[in-house]
């Protein structure tokens, strides 16, 4: 459940995380492997302290996170070296759709999201 600020008073609202989403590898070296989506802050990166661990060298330790809000689901680039792009564009945060491609160093990411 992600929590959100609401209010001057600093209540936070508890949002549901929808269940049924996923990304999945396509291309690289963990080709293949597909991770449910199930929280609200998903850090993706080759450090330790990392939520989704990949050993790649051209992404850096904490690359870009897949985050759910109250627009729904996106992807934000942690101030990564080499960069996130979503369909071949370079981001800073960008709202997320089903098919959606991810690009992190030579790691690509595909989306499948809840309907």
């Amino acid at each position: 459940m992600a929590e959100v600020p609401t209010g001057e008073q600093g209540e936070r609202e508890i949002l549901q995380v929808p269940g049924g989403g996923s990304v999945r590898v396509t291309s690289g070296f963990y080709e293949g492997l597909e991770l449910s989506v199930d929280r609200d802050w998903m850090v993706i990166g080759r450090g330790r302290s990392a939520d989704i661990v990949i050993a790649e060298a051209t992404i850096s330790r904490s690359h870009a996170a897949i985050g759910f809000d109250r627009q729904g689901f996106f992807v934000q680039d942690l101030g990564s070296t080499n960069g996130t792009l979503v369909n071949g564009q370079r981001i800073e945060r960008q709202p997320l759709e089903t098919e959606d491609e991810i690009r992190m160093g030579r790691l690509i990411i595909s989306v499948n999201l809840p309907h």
